[in-house]
């Protein structure tokens, strides 16, 4: 007999308390039957109603925002953005916390990952347990660092620019998100009209006038004339190859960090925060200390950011090998480092090129892996490279945490751990790991 389906709870509302922060924007409650509640727009400790927005009877959980504070938190402000709040825009998960509160969420997050996936406290990771904010992002609370200088808008049925509702694909139109950098902001997308397109992307540079737009057309819409309030350059994505085009003006952007340009085109991924390129790389290479004639690799190199600081840093003597698998950052990491004779990018996968390099041996690793982590088997083979530092950027800390249990295993030892918001009003936030061989000093 085939299962009766299980009854929605969609809409269902239950008065709880706030338990913990969880990772990924949300705190953790129970109903009164003991059902667990990811509970958004709640803060630890408050007494809310929750309406269920996701689940049915018996699920292991359910989803669900709060709708009504009963008792608020110390740390609970208005949200400054009026596009924000249960139902409305999803690109903000803390609009209604403090910005240190916020920090300290995130902290708390960190904590309760390294513990519950590599069984690390702060302490044994080397952890001072804060979380640092970005310069110039320490502001009073009720006002928002614009911080964001890539900003992907989905498209109404209308043509109204938009940001998708949380864990939905229904657009929130908006006349000015709050967090876009000013170099977004200035271009005007929100008040133009974009019939025909799914979705458009708007890019600012830091270090230089660039400004970028990428359009996605839906099936057979012809581009408009785009016309915005700054210079752009305009690039179509083709929605038969997923392939990126230039329209008009360059295909690149120039960004600048550690005291170099660097191109990155049709949209390729840089740090969003326009201090994160510049404050990850100090950590970097404060933790590693790189010596003059090092052999170092930069995994998961991008457009070659970290692998030009360590060029930089470890000398005509020195060598760097770089591995990234998306063609056209390989390319503009190969243009970008030109003037480093000892560099060498590779394009693949990490797993799949590393070992065919024949490499045995390396003085200094980088590696800043998609949000999934590098996982186990290629963290084995690192850490039987005999590295003297290894530095692991990380944006998600369950990834992070996950490997840094794979190297324990294959004996190394988290020497400090540096934790940043680069992501204000976000429930995301970036680690900066550096790892030591366990036998270090014995």
């Amino acid at each position: 007999m085939q299962a009766e389906p299980r009854k929605s709870l969609v809409g269902e509302e239950y008065e709880v308390e706030v338990g913990p922060v969880a990772h990924g924007g949300h705190c953790i409650a129970r109903t009164s039957e003991g059902q667990v509640l990811f509970v958004r727009h709640a803060l630890p400790g408050e007494r809310v109603v929750a309406r269920v927005t996701e689940g049915e009877e018996g699920a292991r959980f359910l989803r669900a925002d709060a709708v009504t504070v009963l008792d608020a938190s110390k740390d609970r402000i208005d949200e400054p953005c009026p596009f924000a709040g249960p139902g409305r825009c999803g690109g903000c998960d803390w609009q209604h916390a403090k910005p240190g509160a916020q920090r300290r969420l995130k902290a708390d997050v960190i904590a309760e990952q390294l513990q519950h996936l590599a069984g690390l406290t702060p302490e044994e990771a080397g952890w001072d347990g804060t979380v640092l904010p970005a310069e110039g992002d320490k502001v009073p609370a009720g006002q928002v660092p614009a911080w964001r200088t890539r900003v992907q808008y989905a498209v109404t049925a209308d043509g109204r620019a938009g940001l998708r509702r949380h864990r939905s694909h229904e657009v929130e139109p908006i006349d000015h998100c709050m967090i876009a950098a000013e170099g977004v902001s200035e271009l005007g997308i929100e008040k133009r009209d974009w019939t025909g397109m799914d979705s458009v992307e708007a890019i600012a540079a830091t270090g230089s006038q660039d400004r970028q737009v990428i359009l996605t057309p839906k099936p057979g819409a012809r581009l408009p004339l785009v016309e915005l309030d700054r210079p752009v350059s305009v690039l179509r994505v083709d929605e038969r190859s997923g392939g990126v085009h230039r329209v008009h003006g360059r295909p690149f952007v120039r960004e600048r960090a550690d005291g170099r340009t660097h191109r990155v085109g049709n949209g390729g991924f840089w740090q969003v925060h326009p201090k994160a390129a510049d404050t990850l790389v100090t950590a970097v290479m404060q933790g590693l200390l790189p010596r003059k004639g090092d052999m170092a690799l930069d995994l998961y190199c991008g457009v070659g950011l970290f692998a030009g600081a360590l060029a930089d840093r470890v000398g005509d003597q020195g060598a760097v090998l770089g591995i990234e698998s998306g063609k056209r950052a390989v390319e503009d990491a190969r243009h970008n480092l030109a003037d480093f004779e000892r560099v060498r990018i590779e394009q693949g996968k990490v797993e799949s090129v590393l070992p065919r390099t024949g490499i045995e041996e390396v003085d200094l690793i980088v590696l800043d892996p998609p949000r999934a982590g590098a996982g186990r088997k290629t963290v084995h083979h690192l850490a039987s490279l005999g590295a003297r530092r290894i530095a692991y950027v990380a944006c998600d800390p369950a990834a992070l945490a996950r490997d840094l249990g794979y190297f324990r295993d294959g004996g190394y030892r988290v020497r400090t751990l540096r934790a940043f918001d680069l992501f204000p009003m976000t429930s995301h936030v970036e680690c900066v790991a550096i790892l030591e061989p366990l036998t270090k000093g014995l």
